[in-house]
């Protein structure tokens, strides 16, 4: 199981944006936010969203902190045991490629082999990700956090037309009326579905 604290997340109470960071520090301030009696009205009215989807975050506020922070981590790590001979463990994780006999003879005919290859290849796609597969994304996101956050807001319908029509000008003013905390994330988060290809 990945580190689920080191998500960039942000936490809203209704339309107050409590908190901003990394999940494992904003999962602890929306616990006080909750016990402390600060939420408007009860846990449900809190909303956690991963910065990077749009989507919402489940929180376990069970317990203390660190309870509430473990919870959202891998496995407790185990002690590392000495290492014998052999090529260095790089966090290599096995999985079955199926392929063509034509592929897996290009592939063995590279340096490195095969595995080196692969690598290479997913780096270099992952670099040439193009403007329009981030603008699509960005959309992606925005378009989350915006019908959870302000779905029932004057102007929402207006605002996604203008985002997937890439009008910055119409999408920012049809977000004006909407809560401060809540157009500003809605702003970040669809900031590079404005972005054209060059």
């Amino acid at each position: 199981m990945p580190d689920r604290t080191l998500t960039l997340c942000t936490a809203f109470d209704g339309p107050r944006r409590i908190a901003s960071g990394l999940l494992g520090q904003v999962a602890v301030a929306v616990k006080a936010c909750v016990d402390g009696g600060q939420a408007e009205d009860v846990a449900p009215s809190v909303l956690v969203f991963d910065d990077e989807t749009g989507r919402v975050i489940d929180l376990d506020l069970r317990g203390t902190p660190e309870d509430v922070v473990a919870r959202l981590g891998g496995p407790p790590e185990q002690p590392e045991k000495p290492r014998g001979r052999g090529r260095p463990r790089l966090g290599v994780v096995p999985r079955e490629v199926t392929l063509l006999p034509r592929h897996w003879e290009w592939l063995g005919a590279q340096p490195g082999g095969a595995s080196v290859a692969l690598r290479k290849l997913v780096e270099e796609a992952r670099r040439a990700e193009t403007a329009g597969e981030r603008r699509r994304l960005a959309q992606e996101r925005a378009y989350r956090f915006m019908a959870a956050m302000a779905g029932d807001a004057p102007g929402y319908e207006e605002a996604l037309r203008a985002m997937y029509a890439e009008n910055s000008e119409a999408f920012e003013t049809h977000i004006q009326p909407w809560p401060e905390d809540i157009r500003e994330h809605a702003r970040k988060l669809a900031q590079a579905a404005f972005v054209s290809e060059p």
